[in-house]
């Protein structure tokens, strides 16, 4: 297994093939489809006026995206009164909901890796060989298993989203991830989808 140091260079994120097992250390960001929807509105089509402390929350963020992380995750947080946040679940939501948003966030930020399961289609796929980046793959099921890679949590923004949804600023040591989609094009997923169309196509066939 690769170790990989957060944030990420435009070579390191090149020298990764579909396949490779990863091993993340450094600081991420969990972010949902409240969260995407945000950003894509407030700050890069600019449909909606920034409100409160949005600006502030911008440029926060800025520099934990550029050569970082966004991890779709919805997690389970225990002390949330006392705000000695800890994760207690940390379990991957499946991404392609954020199709829509993911590609136009990766380049304004300057994203080098997303993180979910079931990967993302041909719009995030153009993303990550233009940005560069790459989708890396968690194991869906494995929440609490995940949630002992969270370190320590750093921070949160947009709370007011709700737990699932706000984006938590964690610290993550030895991530377990896979490749799925690299920035030279390669999807694993896009091969998954069409043999087994091939092979449903050979079953109705019959």
């Amino acid at each position: 297994m690769r170790e990989i140091t957060i944030p990420i260079s435009d070579e390191t994120i090149r020298s990764l093939k579909v396949g490779d097992p990863v091993a993340l250390t450094g600081v991420m960001i969990t972010g949902r489809d409240t969260a995407h929807k945000w950003l894509i509105d407030t700050f890069i089509k600019k449909t909606r006026q920034p409100q409160g402390d949005d600006l502030e929350i911008y440029e926060a963020l800025k520099p934990l995206l550029e050569g970082g992380i966004i991890y779709h995750c919805g997690p389970v947080v225990s002390g949330l009164d006392s705000k000695q946040y800890k994760f207690v679940a940390a379990g991957p939501t499946t991404s392609i909901r954020e199709e829509p948003y993911q590609a136009d966030v990766m380049k304004h930020f300057d994203l080098r890796g997303v993180i979910g399961k079931g990967g993302m289609g041909p719009k995030t796929l153009k993303g990550c060989q233009e940005v560069p980046g790459v989708y890396f793959h968690a194991i869906g099921g494995a929440a609490t298993l995940i949630a002992q890679s969270v370190t320590k949590v750093l921070g949160v923004y947009k709370l007011d989203f709700g737990v699932p949804e706000a984006m938590w600023v964690i610290e993550v040591k030895e991530f377990p991830v896979v490749v799925t989609m690299d920035a030279h094009g390669g999807s694993l997923h896009r091969v998954v989808e069409e043999q087994s169309g091939k092979v449903l196509a050979e079953l109705l066939a019959k």
